[in-house]
């Protein structure tokens, strides 16, 4: 009796083994997509917006918030070294940057977008992604910005330039974007 259920038994194991097995989910081409490789801005290419300084802080100012009610390139992005997640001490002022904007524009929001160069697995660098990101609100809460003033988000490496080997460009994809957002 106990030789006849040997197959069944090891078929059972088996199936339950394959069963606990989770494919990762493959993302579409863009160009498959209903938005389309433009992404969903509407056309709106950030680049294309005219700028003006502000001549009390040095920051640049863009026109408009696009179409999802952000706002980039008003705010420089922190970068980070290779693995890491602390913010330097040459990138602090960045922060306090942001911060004193979020004094001058009380309206607006944050979203601390973390992002990673293309080198270790999708997973490792959204997570490294997110402690950056982190990090930032870390340190912004530490200047006296309001937690609901500040959003995080981690990209990892999907905005990443893919086999990029030399360190300028692998250092541009380790940051924080400070993005203003609309409240």
């Amino acid at each position: 009796m106990k030789s006849a259920l040997k197959p069944f038994s090891l078929i059972v194991a088996a199936l339950a083994l394959f069963a606990g097995c989770a494919k990762k989910p493959m993302r579409p081409d863009p160009s498959a997509t209903l938005i389309g490789p433009q992404g969903g801005a509407g056309g709106l290419n950030p680049t294309d917006v005219p700028t003006t300084a502000d001549a009390n802080s040095g920051l640049q100012q863009r026109g408009d918030f696009d179409a999802n009610g952000q706002l980039r390139g008003v705010l420089e992005s922190v970068y980070f070294d290779l693995d890491k997640s602390a913010i330097k001490q040459g990138e602090r002022a960045k922060l306090q940057a942001a911060k004193d904007y979020l004094a001058k524009n009380a309206q607006n929001r944050l979203l601390l977008e973390g992002h990673c160069d293309w080198r270790g697995t999708a997973e490792y660098n959204l997570g490294l992604g997110d402690r950056r990101a982190n990090e930032a609100k870390k340190y912004l809460l530490s200047l006296g910005v309001g937690a609901d003033k500040i959003e995080t988000l981690s990209k990892g490496l999907e905005d990443a330039k893919k086999g990029g080997t030399d360190e300028a460009t692998l250092q541009k994809d380790r940051r924080v974007d400070l993005v203003v957002l609309k409240q």
